[in-house]
């Protein structure tokens, strides 16, 4: 994140705080239109906690594969092939009139072994999977990448990845892409279609593969944040796929809405809805950022501004941030950071926050970053603010509601908008991995329960940072 340190710019942050909890009251009647939600399932399928990855005593697929071992990683690849390209024999021409052709070659090659030419290059050390449009093909590294996804996230971490490369053939039967497309259209309408085909296989509809919707979801989410695009990366460089936070939703979308809205993903759609900044952006935001140390009293007098800008109404009492608040008998304590009702207090463990603010790369303490930090404080400031609109702060309700009321906060710092806190590259995919996590404080009622589906986690955030306000978040989250 970056601290600016100008408390004039407070001004420019708080652009939605005026009207933010103006429609803050229990009362939602003439809403009947706004979406509900509902806590038991995502996207309309029940979350299940069953188990993920491939049937058993299912035949595998006869399908050949040109330069395989014959290992079960091969096998793995060549059964999710077989039930993505049966996905779309017969949605193709269900959604877009045309008929589905099979891939010309399945192709395995190891990265580790001698080089081989694949689709013109050579494979050595290519650590990859890809689809070949000069001949028709999709090819996979079964030396490194197959085996860290299964091992990293399980087997249909293989299945996901091989779905996006599916879905860059399908692109080429449509003819929706061409040599002018974007790297960053074309990757994202990849994911969404991979987030169609895994609706489908959550359906039960997969000959070969099974997927529980709550762990087993969330698995699959976890591997586009482990294959999002380094931090500083642009949206307009060459081969950008899109940061942790774009490619999940992009494949949300598909899950959730279909192919049909795959195709809408278009320049203007995504260039209005990524959160990846362009190269020059992104590489300037990245020098002036750096990830801040959480348990500073600077940065945390800056977070509770950027609250106050986002959150706070005329005339109702404020909840105090403070990092030496006693403990709270009325609810059970949430580290690093927890709210007290009796006495509107957000409490502070810095110890705590101090460790999950440290980038997972510097030291072995497991922590995410300065962003996921101060998202769990804010995400206990949310719930001060839906006390004092008359609330309830216990619930799954309650736990969406303050996950969507956190994004609505993130919203407000983002780079350009003024506040003395703001986003910088790398920051929202820190929310993804925290709200992936078994359990999540930014999506977690005031006791610390929460829904266990990620997906659903991850939406609610992104219900907010998209929508505007808190109205959205007030009327679906109910």
């Amino acid at each position: 994140m970056i601290h600016r340190r100008r408390a004039a710019s407070l001004v420019g942050s708080a652009l939605v705080a005026a009207a933010l909890l103006a429609g803050c009251a229990r009362s939602v009647s003439g809403t009947g239109d706004a979406e509900r939600w509902n806590a038991t399932t995502v996207a309309g399928l029940e979350i299940t906690n069953g188990a993920s990855g491939p049937r058993p005593g299912v035949p595998d697929s006869p399908l050949a594969v040109v330069g395989g071992d014959g290992g079960e990683l091969d096998r793995l690849a060549r059964n999710a092939v077989d039930d993505v390209q049966r996905y779309w024999r017969d949605e193709l021409p269900a959604t877009f009139g045309r008929r589905f052709e099979p891939v010309v070659r399945l192709i395995s090659y190891d990265s580790t072994g001698p080089d081989t030419t694949v689709c013109g290059t050579g494979t050595a050390g290519v650590v990859n999977a890809f689809y070949c449009r000069a001949d028709d093909s999709v090819a996979w590294d079964r030396g490194q990448l197959l085996p860290l996804l299964d091992d990293s996230f399980g087997p249909m971490a293989v299945v996901a990845v091989l779905a996006h490369e599916v879905g860059h053939a399908v692109q080429s039967r449509l003819g929706t892409t061409d040599g002018r497309t974007s790297s960053i259209v074309r990757e994202q309408q990849a994911d969404c279609y991979a987030g169609s085909v895994f609706r489908w296989v959550a359906e039960g509809n997969a000959p070969h593969f099974q997927l529980a919707i709550g762990p087993g979801l969330n698995q699959v989410l976890a591997t586009l944040f482990f294959i999002r695009d380094a931090v500083g990366t642009g949206f307009d460089a060459e081969g950008a796929h899109g940061n942790a936070f774009d490619r999940v939703s992009a494949f949300q979308f598909g899950f959730g809405e279909g192919p049909a809205r795959c195709l809408r993903m278009d320049e203007a759609e995504v260039r209005r809805r990524i959160t990846q900044p362009a190269s020059g952006q992104a590489s300037t935001l990245d020098a002036g950022g750096g990830n801040l140390r959480v348990d500073d009293r600077n940065a945390l007098r800056a977070l509770e501004q950027t609250l106050r800008a986002a959150f706070d109404r005329h005339g109702v009492a404020t909840p105090t941030v403070d990092p030496s608040a006693p403990p709270c008998a009325e609810v059970r304590g949430t580290a690093p950071a927890s709210y007290c009702p009796l006495t509107k207090t957000v409490g502070l463990d810095l110890a705590e926050l101090a460790r999950i603010g440290t980038p997972p790369d510097q030291g072995t303490g497991g922590g995410l970053g300065d962003f996921a930090a101060f998202a769990e404080v804010a995400s206990r400031y949310a719930l001060a603010v839906q006390h004092a609109a008359g609330y309830p702060l216990t619930g799954l309700s309650t736990a969406q509601r303050t996950a969507c009321l956190t994004g609505v906060w993130a919203a407000t710092i983002t780079a350009g908008r003024g506040a003395l806190l703001q986003l910088s590259p790398g920051d929202l995919d820190e929310a993804v991995a925290e709200m992936l996590r078994p359990r999540s404080l930014i999506a977690a009622d005031v006791n610390g329960a929460g829904i266990p589906s990620g997906f659903a986690r991850v939406e609610a955030f992104r219900d907010g940072f998209t929508g505007g306000g808190a109205t959205p978040c007030l009327q679906k989250y109910r």
